[in-house]
């Protein structure tokens, strides 16, 4: 069983539903993934998701990344990638997987720029979060390239264009 505990405030309160839509992204990226048999199993895997504002995350990302700017999401793992496999196995049926944060002002400004709406966005950095929390990265090519795939199959399955198309378009790809 998945469980997504969605925190909103500030900016984000306003704008929209964010507590189902995080669900939604949560379990659709779980779904595309290797590890889509914890939406049905007796195991409860927490996800923690924050909608917060571009001074929180600015700070987390100075605290945790070196990086004093806001950041459109961060992801913080709880679980080591290679005890991902054996999370099932847990003596006390409970995992938190991790937490993912989003900064409104940064999520607002990058809709905007791309023509989308602050929601569509907000679902594919989810997406993109969730593969992080599952040991996915895109340092390397070849690694952004999986993570990327994985995300196109999760956001097609809600309905959500790729959104990579147009950076291969302008890099000829």
């Amino acid at each position: 069983m998945i469980h997504v505990e969605a925190q909103v405030e500030g900016d984000w309160d306003a704008s929209g539903d964010w507590r189902p839509l995080a669900e939604r992204a949560v379990v659709t990226a779980l779904r595309a993934s290797t590890y889509g048999e914890w939406i049905g199993a007796p195991l409860t895997v927490e996800i923690s998701v924050r909608f917060t504002g571009d001074d929180e995350v600015q700070a987390l990302n100075a605290r945790y990344r070196g990086k004093d700017a806001p950041t459109n999401v961060l992801s913080f793992p709880m679980v080591q990638p290679d005890l991902l496999e054996g999370l099932t196995n847990s003596d006390d049926g409970e995992a938190l997987l991790g937490d993912i944060i989003l900064a409104h002002g940064v999520c607002a400004r990058e809709a905007a720029a791309r023509g989308l709406s602050i929601a569509t966005h907000a679902s594919h950095l989810i997406v993109h979060g969730i593969f992080h929390l599952l040991g996915y990265d895109h340092v390397g090519d070849a690694e952004a390239e999986a993570m990327e795939a994985l995300e196109r199959a999760a956001l097609a399955a809600i309905g959500i264009a790729d959104p990579y198309a147009e950076d291969r378009d302008q890099h000829g790809v």
